[in-house]
């Protein structure tokens, strides 16, 4: 059996393909799941911790039945996906004598769902793909390998969300496709080419492969690899569950209302609502607390508070990002084929008649707004090659003196395929006397037209936008043991050229460094993975 998770920031999706009828479906979770309307099988992204020391959790739609998300408790998260690998600005929880990070919730998280799932006959024994956002950082895509190496699981892929989706949508072959995937923590634009290749018979590796088992379903399909080619992809930290934050805080302007997880389950349902209608309301009683929420908003209202965000100035600039790539490979916006709009909040008519300034209606598909992702990385399995390209730079940090602080130079630019068929070169000497070795801090830098960073305001997790001009950096090696590269023998000296790098990255995206000592002509390191980038 073949299932793919769809790990989203306000839910997640489980489908597996069924070879009966061959075709995916989605899967409904006793317990764990809801389904409420025309919706699909959902999992709330919920955790409430009974027991930190012995990883005792309570997830999904069960912590709602027991009503463990309305009040204010340390032991309750929600949202805790987009502070996997970030730098979280504020103060982490300390639950039963330990730090509770939100890396080791995730895990807590899909480990539940996954043995969950041997109550529908999946032992784990065959393949699981797992989808991710296109603006997360390396850190991310590291911890979730970390998290699959230790699951029973023979054979373990990992494929961009936006890309997932555009497969999901089953639309015809050679239809270059745009995926605006925007669900409740990222907004994910992703310009993609599906193509029959008919005339590469040879069999490879499907997608990013994250763990290898002795089977290998995709080699031993006998159908020709059909290829998902990436054009052009952008990504922003932004998502329904600020949207929800907003509307709290609306109510906390307006009215003094008190962020609590309990306002913002009410801002949440009222924002369904508004998909729907051009008011909403809720109310709500505590009889044990007695207190009373007599919530009230429209339409106009929900909008203003959008504008007044910039949210619609976000969505330009990551439209924008997009369509500028593509046009630097002469496809122009009148050439897209289809737009595919994919997660719960693309059902925001505010935002639906966003797209529709960019794209005539004819075009635009919402109706599979939650299942086109997990449904989609099933393909995986069915004879699809994906063709992907890097989504952020990479480069090495060093002293510049004349604005007096670190900088960061880049190595290897946004939008390099890989593997790489030519190495980057680089030459360095040494800027110490003496110098025994070569030292490099190599980084992941995020786009400079913009960015978020993650914080906590009191117990909310919550994004802020940088600057316009502002590079966001996360260091990848930069802790004791993982910073020297090469030892000097003899040591270097200031006033020359010393060592000349190669970088390179392969097909897993390992960026692998090369280093010539131009003093001896000894090659010191060859070919050496420095850094997994993903």
């Amino acid at each position: 059996m073949t299932i793919a998770i769809d790990f989203g920031t306000s839910n997640t999706v489980i489908a597996r393909w069924n070879s009966a009828t061959g075709t995916p479906e989605t899967l409904k979770l006793t317990g764990l799941s809801v389904q409420m309307g025309q919706n699909p099988p959902l999992i709330p992204s919920l955790v409430y911790l009974e027991d930190a020391s012995r990883g005792e959790v309570i997830v999904g739609q069960q912590v709602r039945d027991k009503g463990l998300d309305l009040k204010t408790d340390p032991r309750f998260f929600r949202s805790f996906k987009r502070g996997i690998g970030s730098d979280i600005q504020g103060f982490l929880p300390e639950i039963d004598g330990q730090i509770i990070t939100f890396e080791k919730i995730g895990e807590w998280f899909l480990t539940n769902i996954i043995n969950q799932l041997k109550d529908i006959g999946y032992d784990g024994g065959e393949s699981l793909v797992l989808t991710v956002p296109v603006d997360s950082f390396e850190a991310y895509r590291h911890w979730l390998g970390n998290v699959c190496q230790a699951l029973p699981v023979q054979q373990i892929r990992m494929l961009d969300e936006p890309t997932a989706a555009a497969l999901g949508y089953g639309l015809a072959d050679r239809q270059l496709l745009l995926v605006v995937d925007f669900g409740g923590g990222t907004l994910d634009l992703s310009l993609v080419r599906l193509d029959n290749n008919t005339t590469n018979t040879t069999k490879k590796p499907l997608g990013f492969i994250l763990k290898w088992g002795e089977k290998n379903l995709a080699e031993s399909s006998s159908q020709k690899p059909k290829t998902a080619r990436v054009i052009a992809k952008a990504g922003q930290n932004l998502g329904g569950t600020d949207i929800d934050n907003w509307i709290v805080d609306y109510f906390a302007k307006t009215q003094g209302l008190k962020p609590t997880p309990l306002t913002t389950r009410l801002g949440e349902r009222l924002k369904i609502q508004l998909s729907l209608q051009q008011q909403a309301s809720e109310i709500y009683f505590n009889d044990e607390t007695l207190e009373t929420y007599d919530l009230s908003l429209t339409r106009q209202q929900f909008e203003q508070i959008l504008t007044e965000h910039q949210f619609f100035e976000n969505l330009d600039e990551a439209m924008t990002q997009v369509l500028q790539q593509a046009r630097r490979q002469g496809i122009e916006v009148s050439d897209i084929d289809a737009v595919l709009l994919v997660g719960g909040t693309v059902q925001i008519p505010a935002i639906q008649t966003w797209i529709k300034q960019y794209f005539d209606s004819s075009k635009i598909r919402c109706d599979k707004p939650f299942e086109a992702i997990a449904q989609g990385a099933l393909q995986l399995t069915q004879g699809i090659e994906v063709k992907d390209f890097l989504y952020h730079s990479y480069g090495i940090r060093y002293w510049n003196r004349r604005e007096n602080r670190h900088s960061w130079h880049p190595i290897i630019q946004t939008g390099q395929s890989y593997p790489m068929s030519e190495p980057v070169q680089l030459v360095l000497g040494a800027s110490l006397e003496n110098q025994p070795s070569i030292e490099l801090i190599i980084g992941e830098l995020a786009t400079q037209t913009g960015g978020t960073e993650v914080y906590f305001d009191g117990d909310r997790l919550v994004t802020r936008n940088i600057a316009s001009g502002e590079t966001s950096v996360q260091a990848l090696n930069d802790k004791e043991g993982a910073r020297s590269i090469a030892k000097l023998d003899p040591p270097g000296f200031p006033g020359s050229d010393r060592v000349k790098l190669f970088f390179q990255v392969d097909k897993d995206r390992f960026l692998r460094l090369t280093v010539e000592d131009l003093l001896t002509n000894q090659t010191l390191l060859e070919d050496t993975p420095v850094v997994q980038l993903s």
